[in-house]
């Protein structure tokens, strides 16, 4: 299947599902540390950062501008970018001349959340406009668009500038930020959406992390899959409201969850300690495995709770997690899991194997900590 499609056989063009985002999409978001401050100069040196921090090689790929880079629009009604970013499309070519690919930010409404322009009545023709830059991702935030639209308008709403990406002929990932009003994971793939955010804004510590990421995203298992994923949005990980082991926790949950990995840190400064967090090959290989199942709860005691997610070659990711405030162990018996006899387990933080193991495998988690293993059948 060829990512290219003529304009005019677009909307029966096949690659805007699985081929589009066949596992959860990987990359960086300007929004988390920067919010207004963002500006040409930021990004460039973002993708710098990406690639010689070893981000790219280990998967992420897409540097995504958020809200405010929007202008006003000119006498044809083409949206203009702001004087923080002069010249979208050199700064597309940029990005793609590093590898990877960029994205930017919008909202069906008159304005966006932080009040610059919006497409309102103006969808395909900005649609056109991404393209013509070399847009590869838009977030698209409702914000105002409760002020001209009807809750029961919302699924049209998103279905139009799907069409309008689809007809430019450009593969361009569709990410639906609508906070999971009207259980948008029951719809989101039907109006093009490749991701949808399943909750509001997370914040950078335990309490809203942990909440979004074990409390409101169970149930969601079955409309996860290649081309179409539950969002519990962008990560925190070393914007310095978590601790180590808490950000640990972060990575972990959301590739049990088989969800977006989008970073929000500071990619030019971070620490050896954040870098080797983000870029845990065996942990993000647990999220990007081509089944695109999501995981689910299989155990809740006290504070701990065991996740399971199946991988395509057969083998099982399990993750141990501890929401308490002690060290405190817990075992994953075989049986629960479907297993019997002997298998070998590989402990994925600590880069070990366990070996053989017989009955099920226990494990001592650290206090808002996580042992996360691989159990091959």
């Amino acid at each position: 299947m060829k990512n290219i499609c003529l304009a005019a056989l677009a909307l029966a063009c096949p690659f805007f599902a699985a081929d589009l985002a066949p596992t959860p999409p990987m990359g960086w978001n300007s929004w988390n540390k920067f919010a207004e401050k963002v500006d040409d100069k930021t990004v460039r040196e973002i993708a710098d950062a990406m690639v010689s921090s070893g981000m790219k090689d280990a998967g992420y790929a897409y540097v995504n501008i958020d809200d405010t880079w929007e202008g006003e629009r000119d006498a044809q009604g083409n949206i203009q970018s702001n004087s923080k970013f002069p010249d979208m499309k050199a700064l597309a070519d940029y990005v793609h001349g590093k590898g990877l690919k960029i994205g930017i930010y919008s909202s069906p409404g008159p304005k966006t959340c932080a009040g610059f322009t919006g497409s309102y009545q103006h969808e395909e023709q900005d649609a056109k406009t991404w393209a013509a830059w070399g847009i590869d991702y838009l977030k698209y935030d409702w914000c105002t668009a409760k002020d001209v639209y009807q809750p029961s308008e919302m699924q049209a709403v998103y279905k139009k500038m799907s069409d309008a990406l689809k007809a430019t002929g450009r593969p361009i990932v569709f990410s639906l930020c609508q906070y999971g009003w009207q259980d948008v994971w029951k719809w989101g793939a039907s109006v093009g959406g490749n991701l949808w955010r399943t909750t509001g804004d997370i914040e950078d510590n335990w309490k809203s992390m942990s909440t979004i990421g074990f409390d409101k995203q169970t149930g969601h298992e079955q409309y996860a899959g290649p081309g179409h994923w539950n969002d519990p949005d962008m990560l925190e990980i070393g914007n310095g409201g978590m601790s180590r082991t808490e950000c640990m926790t972060h990575l972990s949950l959301w590739a049990m969850l088989a969800a977006p990995l989008i970073a929000g840190n500071d990619l030019r400064g971070m620490s050896d300690e954040t870098r080797d967090i983000l870029t845990n090959k065996e942990v993000l290989a647990v999220d990007q495995d081509p089944l695109g199942q999501q995981g689910r709860r299989v155990s809740k005691e006290g504070p701990m709770e065991i996740w399971v997610k199946p991988l395509e070659n057969g083998d099982l990711a399990v993750a141990f997690f501890n929401r308490g405030d002690l060290m405190t162990d817990s075992t994953a018996y075989w049986a629960v899991l479907g297993l019997e006899g002997k298998h070998k387990v590989r402990d994925m933080w600590r880069h070990v194997n366990a070996g053989a193991v017989k009955d099920g495998y226990r494990a001592d988690v650290p206090q808002h900590g996580v042992v996360m293993v691989r159990i091959a059948r």
